[in-house]
């Protein structure tokens, strides 16, 4: 199957599970209005439900079906799967590793305080920046804002390393990054208004079209799972050498510009 053929089988596929979910609600609706009306119907109407929810719940959704997806590897990547993401000058030593979650408000808090810190070491080359993704709030939140966001954040990779550190630059601010229970990184166009606000991706049609035909979308679970098996169990984290850098309480990400150098000083000396 050709490329093109394969992107429009995930648009088809998306457009599918969204006339599922209205053609469910209408389904939920009616039978709301049986029980109202009559309670012994409303029973069997219950009873119903709850067969119909059992078969549609054990229904593959889209991102379960996403995962037989053949794999799509953005540009600027290596590694087996391309989910080796680094940035930064080779001639630099060292290399500091960020996990994050797209959803993830404390990641938020530390890219709008330490993100522009880390971005300018980067440029000067005191380390390289690695970059693994996380989806693990659209588990405990309910959602798919973290794996959506993840896949733009792939497509944006693919047009260059500056495009993607300033779209997750732009995805994080204040402006633009949703409370951690509105799920708005699940919606393509939002995720396309953000990436406008970016010189390299605005009006990219090339990026917008692997943002609505999920391009990517099996490489942001492939991405989600590198995760899932570091051992890393929330985010923000930063490690060099495989050591965690925290801030002044000595358990969590430095989230001042101040503690962050502290860590880095030391790390960079280790």
């Amino acid at each position: 199957m050709s490329k093109r053929n394969s992107q429009a089988a995930k648009t088809a596929a998306r457009e599918r599970l969204r006339l599922e979910r209205e053609r469910q609600a209408k389904r939920d609706k009616i039978k709301r209005q049986v029980i109202v009306a009559c309670s012994v119907v409303g029973v069997l109407a219950i009873a119903g439900g709850i067969g119909y929810a059992v078969v549609q719940g054990n229904k593959p959704g889209y991102w379960e079906e996403a995962k037989n997806d053949k794999l799509v590897k953005p540009a600027n990547t290596t590694g087996e799967n391309g989910t080796t993401v680094v940035i930064g000058k080779a001639a630099a030593k060292k290399t500091l590793v960020m996990y994050e979650d797209p959803r993830c408000p404390v990641c938020a808090q530390f890219e709008q305080t330490v993100g522009p810190t880390v971005d300018k070491d980067v440029e000067a080359g005191k380390f390289k920046l690695q970059y693994v993704g996380a989806s693990f709030l659209d588990k405990g939140l309910g959602g798919e804002g973290s794996k959506n966001a993840l896949s733009a954040l792939g497509a944006a990779l693919n047009v260059s390393s500056d495009a993607f550190l300033q779209y997750k630059t732009a995805m994080y601010s204040t402006k633009w990054h949703p409370e951690e229970s509105d799920d708005k990184f699940k919606d393509d166009d939002y995720l396309i208004k953000i990436a406008n606000t970016v010189d390299a991706l605005k009006n990219n049609k090339t990026f917008q079209n692997a943002v609505k035909n999920g391009t990517y979308d099996k490489w942001a679970l492939v991405m989600s799972e590198k995760f899932d098996d570091s051992g890393v169990t929330g985010t923000p984290t930063l490690k060099m050498d495989d050591k965690a850098l925290t801030g002044s309480d000595g358990k969590n990400a430095p989230m001042t510009v101040a503690e962050f150098n502290t860590a880095l000083e030391a790390a960079l000396k280790a």
